[in-house]
């Protein structure tokens, strides 16, 4: 499955910009009880650094899940995130999402500094 990572290839420094994480965006993935994306971490990595730095986690907690059995709740989370954030350096930013089948997916992005 494919982790889309939509963010601008240039940015300002210190400027807010968005970034959109979405898991399935060209060939949905499924969300039953059974089988799920639990969560999506993101990282941003710069030019020269040893270590990524956490930028943010979103967990997905309801997938049809209720007392009278799988796939028949009021409720479904979609695997996709949009979030603002800023940098002062370019480096890679890396989004990560874990499905409870398939284990772990990854995505990464450059972004340059202007």
């Amino acid at each position: 499955m494919i982790t889309t990572l939509e963010v601008p290839a240039k940015v300002k420094a210190g400027e807010p910009f968005q970034v959109n994480v979405t898991v399935g965006k060209e060939i949905p993935h499924p969300n039953t009880t059974e089988h799920h994306i639990r969560w999506i971490k993101i990282f941003f990595k710069p030019d020269g650094d040893q270590y990524a730095y956490h930028v943010g986690s979103f967990a997905f907690e309801a997938h049809g899940e209720v007392v009278t059995g799988p796939n028949t709740g009021p409720v479904y989370t979609e695997p996709s995130v949009t979030l603002s954030m800023k940098v002062n350096k370019s480096g890679t930013l890396l989004a990560l999402s874990y499905c409870n089948i398939h284990g772990l997916w990854e995505s990464s992005s450059r972004i340059e500094v202007e």
